[in-house]
């Protein structure tokens, strides 16, 4: 039977070989990534909390440019006050007022996703501008995708030191960080994959 360990231990150092070469892919692309220039028209901007506070105040200076009409920051705390979110984003007074939503349902990104969707749906917005982390990106456009596939998305990463270059090639624990989102994208696109599979083939037309 030694064969049969013999090949297992191939596709198990395939396997982790494939992991390993992805993870360097994912975290390449991330210490890569940045905001699109000239940045698409887009008709809202959405921040997902967590993270740096860089997230909201970045949405909130893309909507005072005028780069989209409403903006929705999703995942707020229900526990923290109104007042609190909008010290953060430190904008104008009028323009927070009016255009300004506060979501307060999600918990995850997966949350972040449905309530972002129905938020847009409500609204009508087809192009959203998305800003979170840029190591959150990969895994938040990923959901997003799933729950609104007819949208147009524009990531708007926000950099962080965690993706900074050189950083995770030397910091253990930021290479560990990044690690996680590549397991949690991962888990994502399988999930993706299944309910594709899952999915009837449509029925042709009647004759």
């Amino acid at each position: 039977m030694s064969w049969i360990r013999g090949i297992l231990l191939a596709i198990l150092t395939a396997f982790i070989a494939a992991l390993g070469l992805g993870y360097l892919s994912f975290a390449r692309n991330v210490e890569a990534a940045r905001p699109p220039s000239p940045l698409p028209e887009a008709d809202a901007v959405v921040a997902l909390t967590g993270g740096t506070s860089e997230r909201l105040t970045t949405a909130m200076r893309l909507l005072a440019e005028g780069r989209g009409r409403r903006m929705l920051i999703s995942g707020v705390n229900a526990q923290v006050p109104d007042k609190e979110v909008y010290a953060v984003l430190d904008g104008p007074a009028e323009l927070i007022a009016c255009c300004v939503d506060l979501g307060r349902q999600a918990e995850d990104t997966l949350g972040n996703a449905s309530e972002t969707a129905a938020w847009a749906e409500r609204n009508g917005f087809a192009r959203i501008i998305v800003v979170t982390d840029d190591y959150h990106m990969p895994r938040s456009i990923a959901e997003l995708r799933v729950a609104m596939p007819d949208a147009q998305l524009i990531p708007y990463p926000v950099q962080t030191a965690i993706a900074k270059a050189g950083a995770w090639q030397t910091d253990p624990g930021k290479a560990a960080r990044l690690g996680g989102e590549y397991v949690k994208y991962l888990v994502i696109r399988a999930r993706e994959a299944v309910l594709a599979t899952d999915t009837p083939p449509e029925s042709p037309p009647a004759a």
